[in-house]
This record gives C-alpha cells, sequence and structure tokens, in this order.
C-alpha cells in the first residue's frame, strides 16, 4: 500500500478557480443583508413603540421575505429550483419592498410620535435605500452578465427530414 501523498500547490487541482463565491461573502449577500438588519430594527422600533399595527405588519412581511430569499441564496435553491426566473422575482420583490417601505416610513415620520416610531421610520428610510442598492445590483447583474447561469441555451438544433 502506498502513503496517500500531500498534494503539491502547483498541481492543476489547487489552481483550479472556485466557480462560485458563497452568498455570504459577496456584496449581493452583505447588502441583502443589510436590508434585513435594518428593516428588522424598524419593526423592533415600531414594537416597541407600540405604533399602528400596520407598520408592523408591513415590516414583518418584509423581513420575512428577505429571510427567505437570503436562505434561498445560501443554500443555493435557486440553482436547482430553475423553473422560476429568481433575479426578476428579487427584483419585484426590491421594487415592492421600496414603495411600502417608503410609505411607512414617511407616515411614521409625519405626525408628532414617540422618538421610537421615529427611530423606526428612520431605519425604515435607509432600508429603502439599501433595497434599492439591492435591485441595481441584480439588474446589473442580469444586464451586464448574460452569460451567467440564467441565460437560456439554445436549443434550436437543425434536424433534416428527409
Amino acid at each position: 500500500m502506498q502513503a496517500a501523498q500531500p498534494r503539491r500547490p502547483d498541481s492543476p487541482q489547487s489552481l483550479r478557480k472556485v466557480s462560485h463565491r458563497p452568498f455570504c461573502l459577496s456584496v449581493k449577500g452583505h447588502v441583502k443583508m443589510l436590508r434585513l438588519v435594518l428593516t428588522v430594527t424598524s419593526m423592533i422600533f415600531f414594537i416597541l413603540a407600540q405604533a399602528p399595527e400596520p407598520y408592523i405588519v408591513i415590516t414583518g412581511f418584509e423581513v420575512t421575505v428577505i429571510f427567505f430569499f437570503i436562505v434561498l441564496y445560501l443554500l443555493r435553491l435557486d440553482r436547482l429550483l430553475k423553473w422560476l426566473f429568481w433575479p426578476l422575482l428579487d427584483i419585484v420583490n426590491s421594487l415592492v419592498t421600496t414603495i411600502f417601505m417608503i410609505i411607512v416610513s414617511v407616515l411614521a415620520l409625519i405626525p408628532e410620535t414617540t422618538t421610537m416610531t421615529v427611530l423606526g421610520g428612520v431605519f425604515g428610510l435607509v432600508s429603502v435605500v439599501c433595497c434599492i442598492a439591492d435591485g441595481a445590483l441584480i439588474y446589473r447583474k442580469l444586464l451586464f452578465n448574460p452569460s451567467g447561469p440564467y441565460q437560456k441555451k439554445p436549443t434550436h438544433e437543425q434536424k433534416l427530414i428527409l
């Protein structure tokens, strides 16, 4: 029996480039996690201030959806479930979240309310900036990287009928 030889650093296996960057280490991952943290913080401030229920419900719904997308990308389910076009769903989610969070945050800031409600509104507005950045990152990836995993493969091979 031969003893297992350690791989040399210059072997082809060690020089192979990693084909994907883990979601946690990507810019998209950082922006999405920052978005989650800011939305959770906004929701916590709304809960502590006993703000109107729609503020809490909308921010709670957004936290759930953002968490869903983070789990989806962490487990790489977007590569497994190819029957849905996940980047489009993510962009639509960013746009809808932006609209809802702008409405909730501005409504929280307009009336004379408690400090906690104002802080919830401010964190909601900062979360809106992250939503816009998240949507722009995904759009830029789709626009400038058409050779990515979401490109349709050409399947129109010529068949000869005799």
